[in-house]
């Protein structure tokens, strides 16, 4: 049986610690949506500049490259497991650099999912390159999937249109990197913004909607899920992060602090907007929560 690394008292954000290789075969909820931040395999001793310095892109051993089998292996491992923890009409987020995102295309195909869009985040404020040899890096895409070609998943087109002065949205996304307000409780080195995660939830889910991130880190997609009041389930193996994590869920407790971080969230004309938008969606009736035991 699961013991939960932590569970909410609404019960609305729970935590697993583990490697996702061995708990996701253990239950058999069905998820609405995933958001997936794998590991880049970045870590290949290279520099960058964070904050005005130099220093390491290395993350930790977790994120270091051990060639492309490896890669493809990994992916496709865990890509087949959350693909059985998703309903027939979900769809999966999974965001990644040129260092991972071509295998996460091949194995998604491989897997039959179906691939929607690859958005394209254009950072406002990317590190500079310092080495004067290329391009500077301000971009990262997240690949927009769902799990069968012939099951109809869910857009919320309308709202992306509005978000957008009434004209489509397109699959390049201007959104700022991570605030300082966001890192209250500690620092992930790959930690995204909530302003991404909202504008992901928003789009492909309802309120009430289950939500898992199986490589949950400090858990933004959890924090996003629950102040857009939608449900979450986190897997992380490393108890740091897992501890940052309840330390968010513990901050948006404070009624206040919820109403001002909803308020921050970019990607709005102005915050009534969102405030707005969310009075007036329907909740979905979706299951109520997660039991471990089956």
């Amino acid at each position: 049986m699961i013991i939960p690394y932590f569970k909410s008292k609404d019960k609305n954000f729970t935590l697993l610690q583990g490697d996702v290789f061995e708990l996701l075969p253990q239950f058999d909820f069905k998820f609405d949506m995933v958001f997936a931040d794998p590991p880049y395999f970045l870590s290949n001793d290279g520099l960058t500049i964070k904050n005005g310095k130099i220093t390491s892109v290395n993350k930790g051993n977790w994120d270091k490259s051990k060639g492309f089998e490896y890669i493809n292996d990994f992916n496709r491992r865990w890509l087949k497991l959350i693909r059985d923890k998703m309903k027939e009409e979900a769809t999966i987020w999974i965001s990644g650099t040129m260092h991972n995102i071509f295998s996460i295309g091949q194995i998604l195909t491989e897997l039959d999912f179906k691939i929607l869009n690859i958005i394209t985040w254009q950072k406002t404020n990317p590190p500079p390159n310092f080495s004067r040899k290329y391009f500077t890096h301000s971009t990262e895409q997240i690949i927009w999937a769902r799990k069968n070609a012939k099951v109809p998943h869910y857009f919320n087109y309308e709202l992306m249109k509005e978000l957008n002065d009434g004209k489509q949205m397109k699959d390049v996304w201007t959104l700022p990197a991570i605030a300082s307000w966001e890192k209250l409780c500690g620092k992930h080195p790959t930690q995204k913004p909530l302003s991404v995660l909202a504008r992901i939830i928003l789009a492909s889910t309802r309120k009430g909607a289950w939500i898992i991130d199986p490589f949950t880190g400090s858990s933004t997609t959890g924090i996003a899920a629950n102040l857009l009041e939608r449900k979450f389930l986190g897997i992380d193996i490393e108890s740091e992060y897992l501890e940052i994590s309840k330390c968010r869920k513990f901050e948006i407790e404070n009624q206040i602090v919820f109403n001002k971080y909803r308020r921050k969230i970019q990607g709005f004309k102005e915050p009534e907007q969102l405030e707005l938008y969310l009075a007036k969606e329907n909740v979905v009736n979706y299951d109520n929560n997660i039991d471990f035991n089956n």
